[in-house]
């Protein structure tokens, strides 16, 4: 073996044990998605305040590790917000509206608002307990860990790669979805831009008066941004379409509303004990058929792929240990849905499944295996 030939070898393992993402090997946008997908789907299977603290951990020590530079990859903060206040906004409901957990823990009686006999089962004050706010703290956090997954995905993957991926027959649909995640990190990337450049010039940038003098030049920029990206999108012949046969047309309709219907159908079996039998055949046909529908109607799409993103070893990895999360939390709350449910009556302090954890951190597979940014390369 020749000293070049050995160099190489040892460069190309050292390339996959800490890759560097570029052009040629950046993760499929889709592939984040199915991560933060399968750890959502997790969270909605507990209610366990330990493994959902665990779900976000995980999230966000990935985010961490692979969040770039870019104006979308700063959102997750704002979705930690987010999450925050519906947790806030669930606890004060259960405070102020009641809770349908009884308890026998009192924490605080606030005045009852009398209500006219309609609202029977209505409740405005009244005795707050302690199971109820667990209850209440339980259920709001298992929301807030769902939007903090969306978050994720929404601040790893790149919108603009994840549109260039869809099938054609969604190209436009895609266009509006993309737009509208992107307008969000764009418009707290112009706040924060702006509020640094008052407070470099010594003005307020807080408080309602600091709000009024940022918001302006903030939608001013965002009315800016949207016609820019109309007048691009209009520039390079975007909504215009080939020509097809009728016929085709027909199927393509056919086979994409059969698929949706057949897709509900087999989802609605697999639900219930009854359609065990049909379930499964149904959903696979009805999969199918959507397929077919999407594949045909993107012959109408006159649009190519530059550069198409290519769905590589790695994001099998990262899609899968998503999937994999979510099918062992699914598993988990069937044989032992007492562990991933805690009860609240009588009050006790929830305690940590062994098993559900260990396939939890399984989610973190992604910042290891995938290809860390330039700057923290």
């Amino acid at each position: 073996m020749t000293a070049a030939s050995a160099a190489g070898r040892r460069a190309r393992r050292d390339r996959w044990a800490r890759p560097t993402a570029n052009r040629s090997n950046a993760l499929h946008p889709g592939a984040w998605w199915l991560w933060a997908l399968g750890l959502g789907t997790a969270a909605s299977r507990t209610t366990n305040p330990l493994l959902l603290a665990l779900l976000v951990a995980v999230s966000a020590y990935v985010v961490a590790a692979r969040r770039t530079s870019a104006p979308w990859a700063r959102s997750y903060n704002a979705f930690v917000r987010l999450a925050l206040a519906v947790l806030g906004i669930r606890l004060g409901f259960a405070v102020f509206l009641g809770s349908p957990i009884p308890g026998t823990h009192t924490v605080v009686v606030l005045p009852e608002v009398p209500l006219p006999h309609w609202a029977q089962g209505i409740r405005v004050g009244g005795r707050v307990t302690a199971e109820g706010l667990v209850f209440a703290l339980y259920d709001g956090l298992k929301l807030a860990t769902l939007l903090i997954c969306v978050g994720a995905a929404n601040t790893l993957a790149n919108p603009a790669r994840l549109l260039k991926s869809l099938p054609g027959a969604l190209y436009e649909a895609g266009v509006a979805v993309v737009v509208a995640l992107t307008f969000a990190p764009n418009l707290i990337a112009d706040a924060q831009r702006l509020r640094a450049a008052r407070r470099l010039r010594g003005r307020p940038d807080r408080g309602l008066r600091g709000l009024l003098h940022v918001g302006l030049p903030v939608l001013e920029g965002a009315l800016e941004r949207s016609v820019a990206l109309a007048a691009a999108m209009d520039a390079r012949g975007y909504g215009r379409g080939a020509e097809v046969p009728p016929a085709v047309r027909r199927t393509t309709a056919a086979l994409t509303l059969g698929g949706l219907v057949g897709v509900c159908a087999g989802t609605y079996g697999l639900l219930t004990a009854e359609g065990g039998g049909y379930g499964l055949p149904v959903l696979g046909a009805g999969l199918a058929a959507a397929l077919g529908g999407l594949w045909l109607g993107g012959r109408r799409s006159l649009r190519t792929r530059y550069r198409p993103d290519m769905w590589g070893v790695r994001a099998w990895l990262v899609a899968g240990c998503g999937v994999t999360v979510a099918v062992l939390l699914i598993v988990s709350a069937a044989y032992d849905p007492a562990a991933l449910r805690p009860g609240v009556v009588p009050l006790t302090a929830p305690a940590l499944p062994l098993l559900p954890a260990a396939a939890i951190l399984l989610g973190l597979l992604p910042a290891f295996v995938s290809p860390a940014p330039e700057e923290s390369a």
